[in-house]
């Protein structure tokens, strides 16, 4: 009988086909969660004219979908720790998918809304727990980079619904922009089968024979015995993760979190939301202006796949508060306008220091936290961030109201991006799980080096 570290042995492991599998299958499922981010801007300025609606009426609209991510990330979070993070995957992918299909069928402004709340739900949860659920198997030597470059796909599909809207409006209408997002209906009974469920849930059900298969997979040279105890290596465990949140001095950077969350995603969802009406404001066609929000993802994409790896060596703090200090001068210059080339370079560092760090701080959040807790920590940073990104829309509604200039609509975002930076600097990393475990084998490879020195002597 011999005993199994199942954080040590996922720790340890090489990126291997196992991974693969598990990362081309949360690729797939954020790119849709990403989908959703732009596809109501991408459709706005023509339900406004079609539906008759105010700008005050399309932003409320718009933040019917976020009010039920909200809930839905709260209430997803913390089913997830307790029955486990794959079915909460497969009911959200579910959820999103079929709703957001249906919104297609909409008659009018009320139906859709129902709709677009729905399908929130399943939206709030999806990302957490993928971004959990990816941290569980990351090797420990690409932990943030696997989580970032799988949620690098948010901003792939942000992008990816003002391109679809370029190709099919004109021919389709509006609705063939919601047809492609049922698509993730098609592909639920292979998640069902492929998708691994977490090793904290499994050891905590007594599901042994299932971990071991599982970690079969991510080692195959390793072998087990129906016998063997299983290790579970914990910073903390608690029968009630929200209270462990504040609990081991992380209580200020459990706030700062959710303070960073409410900015990020009020900056995220106001852009995307608004950015297409703006530009047609300022005189550009509908292709066009879905031009802007397309460079918008683009520069997200971008920031993403550059700022990763440098989270990786230096830490997410170092990388993410220059970031969004960057997307603030950029938001507070594309105010004043300038020529076309200018405008697009300036839209891409905004996108990479909203969309972008959102999802660098997404990958932040899971690496911060320990495992019993991880889906409850980012599914409450999640929720209170969707409060954010309720404002956004409704925000931009309100400031197009006004008929103030334009300068002052991008500096308000601007100043938004400032607070979120203050907000991170107060994070206290010496507190992080990862820092703590890290520092606790490093004390454990020094004792056994202590013993192998003392058997020699």
């Amino acid at each position: 009988m011999a005993k199994v570290n199942p954080a040590a042995i996922i720790g340890n492991s090489k990126f291997n086909r196992f991974h693969l599998v598990l990362f081309l299958w949360s690729f797939m499922i954020i790119l849709f969660d990403g989908y959703d981010l732009s596809v109501y801007g991408t459709v706005l300025p023509i339900l406004m004219e079609e539906w008759s609606m105010t700008s005050v009426e399309a932003g409320t609209i718009g933040s019917y979908g976020l009010f039920g991510m909200m809930f839905g990330a709260i209430i997803f979070g913390i089913m997830a720790d307790r029955i486990g993070r794959k079915k909460v995957i497969i009911i959200n992918t579910i959820l999103f998918s079929l709703f957001t299909l249906l919104c297609a069928f909409a008659d009018g402004a009320t139906t859709f809304a129902i709709y677009r709340f729905i399908a929130g739900l399943g939206l709030g949860g999806i990302m957490p727990n993928i971004a959990a659920l990816v941290t569980d198997y990351a090797p420990r030597s690409m932990k943030v980079k696997l989580v970032s470059y799988t949620l690098v796909s948010f901003a792939v599909g942000g992008a990816l619904a003002p391109t679809v809207g370029v190709l099919l409006i004109n021919n389709f209408g509006w609705q063939s922009v919601f047809w492609v997002a049922g698509m993730p209906l098609l592909f639920v009974p292979f998640m069902m089968k492929q998708l691994p469920e977490s090793t904290g849930y499994l050891i905590s059900k007594g599901k042994k024979e299932q971990l071991f298969a599982t970690l079969k997979k991510i080692n195959a040279q390793l072998t087990f015995n129906k016998n063997d105890e299983v290790e579970q290596v914990q910073v903390t465990v608690t029968k009630v993760p929200v209270v462990g949140l504040f609990k081991q001095n992380r209580a200020v950077s459990t706030m700062a979190f959710w303070v960073a969350f409410f900015c990020a995603l009020l900056m995220v969802y106001g852009l995307n939301t608004w950015l297409p009406k703006l530009m047609i404001q300022a005189g550009y066609g509908l292709n066009g202006s879905l031009s802007f929000l397309i460079a918008l993802q683009g520069g997200a994409v971008l920031g993403i796949l550059v700022l990763s790896p440098l989270c990786e060596k230096y830490g997410s703090k170092k990388v993410i508060i220059p970031s969004y200090i960057a997307g603030a001068i950029a938001l507070a210059l594309l105010g004043f306008g300038g020529n076309t080339l200018y405008i697009f370079i300036l839209v891409a560092i905004a996108g990479a220091a909203t969309t972008g760090s959102q999802v660098l701080i997404q990958a932040y959040v899971t690496s911060y936290y320990p495992s019993d807790m991880r889906s409850t920590a980012i599914g409450l940073a999640s929720g209170v961030g969707r409060l954010g990104g309720m404002t956004g829309p409704i925000l931009g509604g309100f400031l197009l109201t006004l008929t103030v200039p334009n300068f002052v609509n991008f500096m308000i975002f601007s100043v938004v991006g400032v607070v979120a930076a203050i907000a991170l600097s107060l994070i206290a990393d010496k507190y992080s799980a990862s820092n703590i475990l890290a520092a606790d084998s490093k004390k454990s490879d020094a004792a056994k080096g202590k013993e192998v020195a003392a058997s020699l002597e």
